[in-house]
Protein backbone atom coordinates (compact mmCIF):
# COMPACT_ATOMS: atom_id res chain seq x y z
CA UNK A 1 0.00 0.00 0.00
CA UNK A 2 2.77 2.38 0.94
CA UNK A 3 4.43 1.71 -2.41
CA UNK A 4 1.25 2.44 -4.35
CA UNK A 5 0.61 5.57 -2.33
CA UNK A 6 4.17 6.72 -2.99
CA UNK A 7 3.66 6.27 -6.73
CA UNK A 8 0.57 8.47 -6.68
CA UNK A 9 2.25 11.10 -4.53
CA UNK A 10 5.12 11.16 -7.02
CA UNK A 11 2.66 11.41 -9.93
CA UNK A 12 1.04 14.41 -8.24
CA UNK A 13 4.48 16.11 -8.47
CA UNK A 14 4.65 17.73 -5.00
CA UNK A 15 7.43 20.10 -6.07
CA UNK A 16 5.04 21.79 -8.52
CA UNK A 17 2.33 22.42 -5.92
CA UNK A 18 3.89 25.73 -4.90
CA UNK A 19 2.31 27.06 -8.10
CA UNK A 20 -1.11 26.27 -6.58
CA UNK A 21 -0.43 27.29 -2.97
CA UNK A 22 1.37 30.61 -3.52
CA UNK A 23 -1.35 32.46 -5.46
CA UNK A 24 -3.98 31.53 -2.89
CA UNK A 25 -1.65 32.60 -0.10
CA UNK A 26 -0.97 35.97 -1.74
CA UNK A 27 -4.63 36.59 -2.57
CA UNK A 28 -5.61 35.76 1.00
CA UNK A 29 -2.88 38.01 2.40
CA UNK A 30 -4.29 40.85 0.30
CA UNK A 31 -7.73 40.11 1.77
CA UNK A 32 -6.25 40.14 5.29
CA UNK A 33 -4.62 43.48 4.52
CA UNK A 34 -8.00 44.82 3.39
CA UNK A 35 -9.68 43.51 6.56
CA UNK A 36 -11.97 41.23 4.55
CA UNK A 37 -10.53 37.75 5.05
CA UNK A 38 -12.84 34.72 4.87
CA UNK A 39 -10.98 31.60 6.08
CA UNK A 40 -13.52 29.15 4.65
CA UNK A 41 -13.40 30.78 1.22
CA UNK A 42 -9.60 30.87 1.38
CA UNK A 43 -9.35 27.16 2.21
CA UNK A 44 -11.84 26.32 -0.52
CA UNK A 45 -9.78 28.27 -3.04
CA UNK A 46 -6.69 26.36 -1.89
CA UNK A 47 -8.44 23.01 -2.31
CA UNK A 48 -9.62 23.98 -5.79
CA UNK A 49 -6.17 25.21 -6.85
CA UNK A 50 -4.43 22.07 -5.58
CA UNK A 51 -6.93 19.80 -7.34
CA UNK A 52 -6.51 21.72 -10.60
CA UNK A 53 -2.72 21.45 -10.32
CA UNK A 54 -2.79 17.74 -9.51
CA UNK A 55 -5.37 17.05 -12.21
CA UNK A 56 -3.22 18.90 -14.73
CA UNK A 57 -0.18 16.87 -13.64
CA UNK A 58 -2.11 13.62 -14.06
CA UNK A 59 -3.32 14.78 -17.48
CA UNK A 60 0.25 15.66 -18.42
CA UNK A 61 1.45 12.22 -17.31
CA UNK A 62 -1.23 10.50 -19.37
CA UNK A 63 -1.21 12.62 -22.54
CA UNK A 64 2.58 12.96 -22.77
CA UNK A 65 2.78 9.16 -22.73
CA UNK A 66 0.05 8.80 -25.34
CA UNK A 67 1.71 11.43 -27.57
CA UNK A 68 5.17 9.92 -27.14
CA UNK A 69 6.76 12.83 -25.30
CA UNK A 70 7.70 10.68 -22.28
CA UNK A 71 10.14 8.00 -23.36
CA UNK A 72 13.18 6.23 -21.94
CA UNK A 73 15.32 9.09 -23.32
CA UNK A 74 13.55 11.67 -21.18
CA UNK A 75 15.71 13.39 -18.55
CA UNK A 76 14.24 14.23 -15.18
CA UNK A 77 11.82 12.70 -12.66
CA UNK A 78 10.11 9.56 -13.86
CA UNK A 79 6.52 9.64 -15.04
CA UNK A 80 4.14 7.03 -13.69
CA UNK A 81 2.57 5.85 -16.96
CA UNK A 82 5.76 5.97 -19.02
CA UNK A 83 7.62 4.04 -16.31
CA UNK A 84 4.95 1.33 -16.29
CA UNK A 85 3.97 2.08 -12.70
CA UNK A 86 0.37 3.00 -13.51
CA UNK A 87 -1.71 1.83 -16.51
CA UNK A 88 -2.69 4.62 -18.87
CA UNK A 89 -6.39 3.91 -18.36
CA UNK A 90 -5.97 4.18 -14.59
CA UNK A 91 -4.21 7.52 -14.91
CA UNK A 92 -6.96 8.77 -17.20
CA UNK A 93 -9.53 7.74 -14.61
CA UNK A 94 -7.56 9.44 -11.82
CA UNK A 95 -7.35 12.62 -13.90
CA UNK A 96 -11.11 12.57 -14.42
CA UNK A 97 -11.78 11.95 -10.73
CA UNK A 98 -9.53 14.80 -9.58
CA UNK A 99 -11.06 17.28 -12.00
CA UNK A 100 -14.55 16.15 -10.95
CA UNK A 101 -13.59 16.80 -7.32
CA UNK A 102 -12.32 20.25 -8.33
CA UNK A 103 -15.68 20.98 -9.97
CA UNK A 104 -17.56 20.02 -6.80
CA UNK A 105 -15.27 22.21 -4.68
CA UNK A 106 -15.83 25.04 -7.14
CA UNK A 107 -19.60 24.65 -6.84
CA UNK A 108 -19.33 24.94 -3.07
CA UNK A 109 -17.28 28.12 -3.43
CA UNK A 110 -19.85 29.51 -5.84
CA UNK A 111 -22.69 28.61 -3.44
CA UNK A 112 -20.92 30.30 -0.52
CA UNK A 113 -20.07 33.41 -2.50
CA UNK A 114 -23.65 33.72 -3.77
CA UNK A 115 -25.00 33.52 -0.21
CA UNK A 116 -26.97 30.33 -0.82
CA UNK A 117 -29.75 29.39 -3.22
CA UNK A 118 -31.39 32.84 -3.41
CA UNK A 119 -28.12 34.34 -4.63
CA UNK A 120 -27.59 31.52 -7.08
CA UNK A 121 -31.10 31.91 -8.47
CA UNK A 122 -30.37 35.61 -8.95
CA UNK A 123 -27.30 34.73 -11.01
CA UNK A 124 -24.71 35.71 -8.41
CA UNK A 125 -21.49 33.74 -8.77
CA UNK A 126 -21.90 32.74 -12.42
CA UNK A 127 -18.52 34.27 -13.14
CA UNK A 128 -16.95 31.84 -10.68
CA UNK A 129 -18.66 28.95 -12.47
CA UNK A 130 -17.19 30.12 -15.76
CA UNK A 131 -13.71 30.45 -14.22
CA UNK A 132 -13.97 26.96 -12.75
CA UNK A 133 -15.05 25.34 -16.01
CA UNK A 134 -12.40 27.15 -18.05
CA UNK A 135 -9.73 26.17 -15.48
CA UNK A 136 -10.65 22.49 -15.74
CA UNK A 137 -10.90 22.50 -19.53
CA UNK A 138 -7.56 24.29 -19.78
CA UNK A 139 -5.96 21.81 -17.38
CA UNK A 140 -6.95 19.01 -19.74
CA UNK A 141 -6.14 21.01 -22.87
CA UNK A 142 -2.65 21.75 -21.57
CA UNK A 143 -1.47 18.44 -23.06
CA UNK A 144 -4.73 16.90 -24.32
CA UNK A 145 -7.33 17.60 -26.95
CA UNK A 146 -6.96 18.57 -30.62
CA UNK A 147 -4.83 21.65 -29.85
CA UNK A 148 -2.76 20.94 -26.71
CA UNK A 149 -1.51 24.22 -25.26
CA UNK A 150 1.80 22.81 -24.06
CA UNK A 151 2.56 21.36 -27.49
CA UNK A 152 1.90 24.64 -29.28
CA UNK A 153 3.94 27.09 -27.25
CA UNK A 154 1.04 28.32 -25.11
CA UNK A 155 1.92 26.54 -21.88
CA UNK A 156 3.72 29.57 -20.47
CA UNK A 157 0.69 31.78 -21.09
CA UNK A 158 -1.60 29.18 -19.51
CA UNK A 159 0.48 29.10 -16.31
CA UNK A 160 0.80 32.90 -16.15
CA UNK A 161 -2.94 33.43 -16.55
CA UNK A 162 -4.34 30.64 -14.37
CA UNK A 163 -1.68 30.36 -11.66
CA UNK A 164 -1.12 34.10 -11.52
CA UNK A 165 -3.87 36.46 -12.64
CA UNK A 166 -6.85 34.16 -12.13
CA UNK A 167 -5.80 32.38 -8.93
CA UNK A 168 -4.62 35.44 -6.97
CA UNK A 169 -7.43 37.76 -8.00
CA UNK A 170 -10.19 35.19 -7.67
CA UNK A 171 -8.97 34.30 -4.18
CA UNK A 172 -9.05 37.97 -3.24
CA UNK A 173 -12.38 38.61 -4.94
CA UNK A 174 -14.34 35.82 -3.23
CA UNK A 175 -13.25 37.22 0.12
CA UNK A 176 -13.31 40.99 -0.48
CA UNK A 177 -16.10 41.12 -3.07
CA UNK A 178 -14.07 43.40 -5.33
CA UNK A 179 -10.79 43.71 -7.21
CA UNK A 180 -7.94 45.99 -6.14
CA UNK A 181 -4.67 47.26 -7.56
CA UNK A 182 -2.31 45.53 -5.10
CA UNK A 183 -3.65 42.00 -5.69
CA UNK A 184 -3.54 42.62 -9.44
CA UNK A 185 0.10 43.72 -9.28
CA UNK A 186 0.98 40.80 -7.01
CA UNK A 187 -0.76 38.36 -9.37
CA UNK A 188 1.47 39.47 -12.24
CA UNK A 189 4.63 38.73 -10.24
CA UNK A 190 3.31 35.37 -9.05
CA UNK A 191 2.25 34.38 -12.56
CA UNK A 192 5.62 35.28 -14.08
CA UNK A 193 7.55 33.24 -11.51
CA UNK A 194 5.14 30.31 -11.86
CA UNK A 195 5.69 30.38 -15.62
CA UNK A 196 9.44 30.32 -15.00
CA UNK A 197 9.02 26.88 -13.44
CA UNK A 198 7.73 25.72 -16.82
CA UNK A 199 10.57 27.53 -18.61
CA UNK A 200 13.14 25.70 -16.50
CA UNK A 201 11.37 22.38 -17.08
CA UNK A 202 11.14 22.88 -20.84
CA UNK A 203 14.74 24.12 -20.98
CA UNK A 204 15.84 20.73 -19.67
CA UNK A 205 13.53 18.73 -21.96
CA UNK A 206 14.14 20.66 -25.19
CA UNK A 207 15.66 17.79 -27.20
CA UNK A 208 13.14 15.11 -26.23
CA UNK A 209 10.25 17.56 -26.65
CA UNK A 210 11.45 18.44 -30.15
CA UNK A 211 11.59 14.78 -31.17
CA UNK A 212 8.06 14.25 -29.83
CA UNK A 213 6.70 17.27 -31.72
CA UNK A 214 6.14 19.23 -28.52
CA UNK A 215 6.68 22.79 -29.76
CA UNK A 216 7.34 24.61 -26.51
CA UNK A 217 8.78 28.13 -26.67
CA UNK A 218 12.20 26.65 -25.91
CA UNK A 219 11.89 24.27 -28.86
CA UNK A 220 10.56 27.01 -31.15
CA UNK A 221 13.08 29.72 -30.32
CA UNK A 222 15.98 27.99 -28.60
CA UNK A 223 17.62 28.01 -25.20
CA UNK A 224 19.03 31.52 -25.58
CA UNK A 225 15.50 32.84 -25.96
CA UNK A 226 14.40 30.78 -22.96
CA UNK A 227 17.20 32.25 -20.87
CA UNK A 228 16.09 35.76 -21.86
CA UNK A 229 12.45 34.95 -21.11
CA UNK A 230 13.45 33.61 -17.70
CA UNK A 231 15.49 36.76 -16.97
CA UNK A 232 12.76 39.16 -18.08
CA UNK A 233 10.13 37.33 -16.01
CA UNK A 234 12.35 37.48 -12.94
CA UNK A 235 12.97 41.19 -13.51
CA UNK A 236 9.31 42.04 -14.02
CA UNK A 237 8.35 40.02 -10.94
CA UNK A 238 10.74 42.19 -8.91
CA UNK A 239 9.20 45.30 -10.49
CA UNK A 240 5.67 44.43 -9.30
CA UNK A 241 6.32 45.34 -5.62
CA UNK A 242 7.95 48.53 -6.88
CA UNK A 243 4.72 49.37 -8.71
CA UNK A 244 2.71 48.90 -5.50
CA UNK A 245 5.10 51.17 -3.62
CA UNK A 246 5.01 53.84 -6.33
CA UNK A 247 1.21 53.76 -6.15
CA UNK A 248 1.37 54.73 -2.48
CA UNK A 249 1.72 51.46 -0.57
CA UNK A 250 3.97 51.29 2.48
CA UNK A 251 7.59 50.21 1.78
CA UNK A 252 6.88 46.86 3.45
CA UNK A 253 5.48 45.71 0.09
CA UNK A 254 9.06 45.80 -1.22
CA UNK A 255 10.05 42.72 0.81
CA UNK A 256 10.21 40.46 -2.30
CA UNK A 257 13.11 42.58 -3.58
CA UNK A 258 15.27 40.68 -1.09
CA UNK A 259 15.18 37.91 -3.70
CA UNK A 260 16.61 40.07 -6.51
CA UNK A 261 20.27 38.94 -6.06
CA UNK A 262 19.15 35.32 -5.88
CA UNK A 263 17.03 35.54 -9.04
CA UNK A 264 19.94 37.19 -10.87
CA UNK A 265 22.29 34.35 -9.92
CA UNK A 266 19.66 31.78 -10.83
CA UNK A 267 19.20 33.40 -14.25
CA UNK A 268 22.93 33.23 -14.96
CA UNK A 269 23.01 29.66 -13.69
CA UNK A 270 20.25 28.58 -16.09
CA UNK A 271 21.88 30.23 -19.11
CA UNK A 272 25.23 28.56 -18.33
CA UNK A 273 23.82 25.11 -17.54
CA UNK A 274 24.59 22.17 -19.80
CA UNK A 275 24.23 19.23 -17.41
CA UNK A 276 20.64 17.86 -17.11
CA UNK A 277 21.27 17.17 -13.42
CA UNK A 278 22.11 20.84 -12.93
CA UNK A 279 18.97 21.80 -14.81
CA UNK A 280 16.88 19.59 -12.52
CA UNK A 281 18.39 21.42 -9.55
CA UNK A 282 17.60 24.78 -11.19
CA UNK A 283 14.00 23.67 -11.65
CA UNK A 284 13.74 22.98 -7.91
CA UNK A 285 15.38 26.32 -7.11
CA UNK A 286 12.91 28.09 -9.40
CA UNK A 287 9.97 26.54 -7.56
CA UNK A 288 11.59 27.57 -4.26
CA UNK A 289 11.92 31.12 -5.59
CA UNK A 290 8.18 31.25 -6.24
CA UNK A 291 7.48 29.98 -2.73
CA UNK A 292 9.82 32.54 -1.14
CA UNK A 293 8.33 35.33 -3.26
CA UNK A 294 4.84 34.34 -2.14
CA UNK A 295 5.81 34.36 1.53
CA UNK A 296 7.59 37.71 1.30
CA UNK A 297 4.84 39.33 -0.77
CA UNK A 298 2.16 38.05 1.60
CA UNK A 299 4.05 39.31 4.64
CA UNK A 300 4.71 42.62 2.92
CA UNK A 301 1.05 43.20 2.10
CA UNK A 302 -0.07 42.49 5.66
CA UNK A 303 2.70 44.51 7.30
CA UNK A 304 2.12 47.42 4.94
CA UNK A 305 -1.59 47.49 5.83
CA UNK A 306 -0.82 47.43 9.55
CA UNK A 307 1.80 50.16 9.22
CA UNK A 308 -0.69 52.35 7.37
CA UNK A 309 -3.33 52.14 10.07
Amino acid sequence: MAGKLGIWIEAARPKTLAAAVVPVMVGTAAAVAAGKVDPVAAMTCLAFALLIQIGTNFANDYYDFVRGADTAERVGPRRAVAAGLVPASTMRGAMTGVFAAAFVVGLFLMYRFAGGWPGLMAGRGLGLLAIGIVSIVSGIAYTGGPFPLGYNGLGDLFVFVFFGLVAVNTTYFVQAGELASNPVAASIGVGLLAANILVANNYRDAETDARAGKRTLVVRFGRRFAGSQYAVSNGLAMACPMAMWMQGSHPWVLLPLLLAPWTWRLTRRLSASRDPREQIAILGATAATLAAYGVLQSAGLILAARAGR
